[in-house]
C-alpha cells in the first residue's frame, strides 16, 4: 500500500470528506454530512485502509433502516459497472430515493450507456481538441484513452476538457477515447472501475477524490427561449398509447386556439427537435429506448419537455418507487425487494406476504411483467425467468379490488380522476391475450367528486417525483389507501380522460407549457 493511499484515508477519516456535490452540480446544504463509499465487493477497496464508511452493494441495497435516521448521506458509487438492472445502477437509483446526493446519478449512468445521449454533450469540446493535444506525447498517433478521476487529469493541456467532461457526466472514473481521422475527436466515454486501477493509478484516484471533496462545479445556465411552437411524440403503430388520435387531434386543435403550433412527430424526428420550443411526450416512455433521448435532448436544447429525463428515470422503475415510498411512510402494499443472489429469500418471502402473491419486473408497463403467483413453486420459476432481465425484482401482497384509482397530477395540482376496472375475469385491468389486449372499463368523475384520501395521497406521492404531469395509481381496500404505481405519462385520451373536463383538459396542460415558456423567457425560475 503507497503512502499516499494512507494519507488520503488519515484525511477522509478525520472527517475532510464533508461536501460532495450532487449530480446537478448544485452544492449541498452547509450541515455536514456522511460520506458512503459503495463498492461491489470489500476486496474491491483493499488497497486501501479500511473505513467504516464504506459498504458492500448488497449492503446498501438491503439495509435501508439504517439511513432513516434523517441524516444526510453523500454516496460515492463505486460499483465495478453501473449496466441497466445491475447492483451498480440500483445502488444510485435507491441513493436518489433515499434522498442521499449520489455520484453517479442514474441519469449519467443512463447517458453514458448510449452515444446517442452523451454525443450530445460533446459537440462543443472537440472544437478545441486540436489545441489542446498540440503538445501531447500522443499527437502523433491515431488515438488513445484518458483516465479521468473525478475530472481531474495530470495532463495539464487537456484539464479543461476534463472539467467540462465530468460537469457533462459527474462520474468518478470515466474512460474517454481521443481518435483522429481529418482531426480530433471523442469517440466514447464510459465509466471505469475502481478494482481495475494499477498501484500508480490508485494513488491518482485517491488525490482526486480527497481533491473532490472540496470542490463544487457548476451547471451553466441553459439558454433562454423566445418561440412556441409545441412538438407531441408520439407511436402511430402503439398498441396501447397514451394518447389516443382523438386526444392528439384535440391538442392540435386547442393548441391553436391558444397560439401554439403543434406538431405530431415520431421517432424519425429526432434531428429536428431543435426546432421547437416544447416537448410532449406521447408515447410510453423507457429509459432504454428512444422516448428517454428524445427527453434528455430536448432538455439539453433548452426546450421544455414533458415527460422531463428525471420523471421517466423516476417513474419507470417500481424499485425506486418502492424505497421512495417507504422512507416517506406513504401508504402501499406491503412490499419486499427479492435479491438474484439470495435464492433462499424465495421460501420465506412466501411465508411473509402469503400466497397468492404479486411478482414485479421492476420496469414493466402497461400490466407487462406482472405475474400473480399462487404458491411457491410457482414463486421459483417465475423468479426465475424474471431474474434473466433484472438483478432485482419486487414481490408484493396480492390485494383485488374491483378497479383502480389514477389521479392526474399536473404541476402539483390534481386535474382528473378516473376508475379503472379490471379486465372481465381477469385480476389486471390489461390482459394479454395471443389475439391482442382486453381492457377493463374507465369512469371519468370530477377530482372533487373523489375520496379525499385518494386525491391526498396522490398529490403526495406525485410531489415526491417532481411538478410534471403524472398519473398516480392507487387501490382503496377496507377504508386504507394505498399508491400501486406513478406513471410519467399517464393516458390522455379522447372519451376518457377528458368525460369531464372536455377541451379544458388539453388547455390545462398547454397552458402549463406556455407558463413555464414565458417564466424561461423572462429569465425566471419555473
Amino acid at each position: 500500500m503507497s503512502s499516499l493511499h494512507t494519507n488520503f484515508h488519515e484525511k477522509f477519516n478525520a472527517s475532510a470528506l464533508q461536501v460532495v456535490t450532487d449530480a446537478s452540480g448544485e452544492p449541498p446544504s452547509a450541515r455536514s454530512s456522511q460520506v458512503l463509499i459503495i463498492v461491489e465487493r470489500k476486496e474491491d477497496w483493499a488497497s486501501y485502509i479500511p473505513s467504516e464508511d464504506m459498504l458492500s452493494a448488497r449492503e446498501y441495497l438491503e439495509d435501508s433502516h439504517q439511513f432513516e435516521s434523517g441524516q444526510r448521506f453523500q454516496v460515492i458509487n463505486l460499483c465495478r459497472n453501473y449496466k441497466y438492472l445491475g447492483h451498480g445502477y440500483y445502488c444510485s437509483l435507491l441513493a436518489e430515493a433515499r434522498g442521499h446526493k449520489v455520484i453517479p446519478s442514474v441519469r449519467t449512468i443512463s447517458e453514458l450507456a448510449k452515444k446517442s445521449l452523451y454525443g450530445l454533450a460533446l459537440d462543443g469540446l472537440e472544437k478545441s481538441l486540436e489545441k489542446a493535444l498540440a503538445q501531447h506525447p500522443c499527437a502523433s498517433t491515431d488515438g488513445f484513452t484518458l483516465r479521468l478521476y473525478f475530472g481531474h487529469t495530470d495532463l495539464a493541456p487537456l484539464q479543461p476538457i476534463a472539467r467540462q467532461l465530468f460537469e457533462a457526466f459527474p462520474c468518478p472514473i470515466l474512460l474517454v477515447d481521443f481518435r483522429r481521422t481529418d482531426a480530433w475527436h471523442i469517440a466514447g466515454v464510459r465509466p471505469g472501475a475502481l478494482h481495475k486501477l494499477r498501484e500508480n493509478q490508485e494513488d491518482q484516484f485517491a488525490e482526486a477524490l480527497d481533491r473532490f471533496s472540496r470542490r463544487v462545479w457548476r451547471q451553466p445556465n441553459s439558454r433562454r427561449l423566445a418561440r412556441y411552437d409545441l412538438a407531441i411524440l408520439h407511436n402511430p403503430a402503439e398498441s396501447l398509447p397514451p394518447s389516443n388520435t382523438g386526444a392528439l387531434a384535440n391538442f392540435v386543435r386547442v393548441g391553436r386556439q391558444l397560439g401554439i403550433d403543434v406538431e405530431l412527430i415520431e421517432k424519425k424526428d429526432y434531428a429536428r427537435l431543435a426546432e421547437y420550443d416544447a416537448l410532449l411526450i406521447r408515447e410510453t416512455t423507457s429509459v432504454d429506448d428512444h422516448t428517454y433521448r428524445f427527453a434528455k435532448k430536448a432538455e439539453s436544447e433548452g426546450l421544455i419537455v414533458m415527460d422531463d429525463p428525471a420523471s421517466i428515470l423516476r417513474c419507470t422503475n417500481k424499485v425506486y418507487l418502492t424505497d421512495l415510498l417507504r422512507s416517506q411512510g406513504l401508504g402501499m402494499p406491503d412490499t419486499e425487494i427479492l435479491y438474484k443472489d439470495t435464492p433462499q429469500e424465495l421460501e420465506r418471502v412466501g411465508v411473509r406476504l402469503g400466497f397468492p402473491l404479486v411478482l414485479k419486473i421492476p420496469d414493466g408497463c402497461f400490466s407487462r411483467g406482472v405475474y400473480k403467483v399462487e404458491d411457491a413453486q410457482q414463486l421459483r420459476s417465475v423468479s426465475a425467468e424474471l431474474f434473466g432481465h433484472s438483478v432485482l425484482l419486487l414481490a408484493q401482497e396480492y390485494l383485488y379490488t374491483e378497479y383502480d384509482w389514477r389521479i392526474g397530477i399536473l404541476n402539483r395540482k390534481p386535474v382528473f380522476a378516473c376508475q379503472y376496472f379490471m379486465s372481465r375475469g381477469h385480476w389486471q385491468i390489461v390482459e394479454h391475450r395471443a389475439g391482442g389486449e382486453v381492457i377493463g372499463e374507465c369512469r371519468t368523475l370530477p377530482v372533487e367528486n373523489a375520496p379525499p384520501a385518494v386525491v391526498e395521497l396522490a398529490l403526495k406521492t406525485a410531489n415526491l417525483i417532481g411538478d410534471g404531469l403524472y398519473g398516480v395509481d392507487l387501490k382503496e381496500v377496507d377504508g386504507e389507501v394505498v399508491v400501486i404505481e406513478v406513471n410519467d405519462n399517464p393516458n390522455l385520451d379522447a372519451g376518457i380522460e377528458d368525460a369531464c373536463l372536455k377541451d379544458d383538459l388539453y388547455r390545462l396542460v398547454l397552458e402549463e407549457f406556455i407558463r413555464r415558456l414565458e417564466l424561461k423567457r423572462r429569465g425566471q425560475a419555473l
